[in-house]
């Protein structure tokens, strides 16, 4: 279906220049491997042409002639699709991290924000007015990928999932309409974004609905790595109000100052906490922090909401190779907490970092059809990324990563998190939207009837 650049028609290019305001990159332009790059490496591909849109015309030109010319379409915000999704061999890339403005309402509490920004750009704008959504753990992450995936956060238990918090969004569908959506208008649209992933279209702008966040005591705490810690941490979230936040990692301890030296690579778990409850309440949360296991090293203190985001930005730069597994779990059974404590002792690398993500509160009082994502009866969800400096090693890790996921099979729901599948989950789609899943295939059928939008855990019309 792709066309190798070379025989790409000259002509048909002058005219896509003609209709675009930003850049097209070619192969033999000087920045041609800069822009063809995606944060995860093991993703090497060579697009014939990348468009770097500036605003909407741009995007229709692209979808209108990747449509036309039977070419391969990959959309890129972020770039940090793990599977790779943000490029191609052979086709276009319509690269959006040039549309990044932000317009903040505080009297309602909305925001929108063009498909290009990241989340540090989305939680540097909301902050200045004490405002924000359930966002990434690392800022550098895209809007676009996470909320249409779903998009888990330091704040899903206050606020819910992103696209819990998603009213509207503008579109550019696979015949080059520019549609906007909401509950009272496209309502099936913006339903099926809302957890569908990016096979409907392209998102050219969103709209959220924002809550009062502003400083929050936040931060890691490590323990040794033991399963007591983690059976203590599932009573700390069943206990607690939902204005906690607190992420598990398993992993190696970091080269961190407030880590003492003995713990830098040895397997420990760690909480990260994010507290958006009142600053009275702050010497109760460490004393709920100490009660978990004896502290090996902790930095918690008060901080504004953005930092809190950053904190994993420096473990995870671009440029690394990533493979990733995930699953959901009602609660955490015994067998996933000896799964975190086998697997987490042989932890490939520094950065290779397993979360688990606490998804109940506000994400339990949405129904599961009232979004596509739809598993509302899951109390956590759990990534598996090695993470390694080469190919070579991640190839070589990935082994690790699918023991890891089948150790934990038993004890986990059928289906996973979206935005947690790599390339070769794609036989989990339906089983990750359970019944959803027709409705969504159907929504699929009346937008992008040709599947243009394939480049995604895709849900075939």
């Amino acid at each position: 279906m792709t066309t190798p650049t070379s025989v790409l028609d000259e002509k048909l290019l002058e005219r896509l220049r003609g209709a675009v305001r930003g850049d097209i990159v070619q192969p033999g332009d000087p920045d041609y491997d800069e822009a063809r790059k995606v944060y995860n490496a093991m993703h090497d591909k060579r697009p014939a042409i990348v468009v770097r849109a500036v605003d909407v015309g741009d995007i229709v030109a692209t979808v209108d002639f990747a449509r036309e010319q039977d070419l391969l379409l990959a959309v890129r915000g972020g770039s940090h699709s793990v599977t790779g999704y943000g490029t191609c061999d052979g086709g276009v890339v319509l690269d959006l991290g040039r549309m990044r403005g932000i317009r903040v309402d505080p009297q309602v509490r909305t925001a929108r924000a063009e498909g290009g920004c990241t989340w540090a750009d989305f939680n540097h704008a909301t902050h200045a007015f004490g405002l924000a959504t359930t966002g990434g753990i690392v800022s550098t992450t895209g809007i676009g990928g996470l909320t249409t995936g779903g998009g888990m956060g330091y704040l899903a238990r206050r606020c819910g999932l992103a696209c819990d918090n998603l009213i509207s969004a503008d579109l550019v569908t696979a015949d080059g309409s520019f549609v906007t959506c909401s509950q009272k208008q496209n309502a099936d649209l913006l339903w099926a974004v809302r957890g569908g992933g990016g096979n409907f279209g392209v998102v050219a702008s969103f709209e959220y609905r924002l809550q009062p966040v502003s400083d929050i005591l936040g931060g890691p705490t490590f323990y040794p790595l033991d399963g007591d810690v983690m059976r203590r941490y599932r009573e700390l979230i069943a206990g607690s109000d939902e204005k906690l936040g607190a992420l598990l990692v398993v992993g190696l301890g970091p080269p961190l100052p407030f880590l003492p030296e003995r713990w830098h690579g040895r397997p420990v778990c760690g909480v990260v906490t994010c507290w958006t409850g009142p600053e009275t309440e702050d010497d109760r949360v460490r004393a709920r922090l100490a009660d978990l296991g004896p502290i090996v090293g902790q930095h918690v203190g008060r901080m504004p909401y953005p930092v809190i985001n950053t904190l994993f930005d420096d473990l995870v730069p671009a440029g690394l190779f990533h493979y990733w597994k995930g699953t959901f779990s009602q609660s955490l059974p015994e067998g996933a907490i000896d799964a975190y404590v086998e697997y987490g002792a042989t932890t490939p690398s520094l950065q290779s970092v397993t979360v688990v993500f606490p998804i109940d509160g506000a994400c339990h009082r949405v129904g599961p059809e009232e979004t596509a994502f739809t598993y509302r009866d899951a109390d956590f969800a759990t990534a598996l990324s090695p993470s390694l400096p080469t190919r070579a090693d991640c190839e070589a890790s990935a082994g690790w990563a699918r023991a890891f996921a089948a150790a934990l099979e038993p004890h986990s729901m059928e289906g996973g998190y979206v935005n947690f599948m790599d390339h070769d989950d794609q036989d989990r789609v339906r089983a990750n939207y359970r019944q959803n899943y027709d409705r969504l295939t159907a929504i699929k059928r009346r937008y992008d009837p040709g599947n243009l939008f394939r480049l995604n855990h895709n849900i075939a019309p």
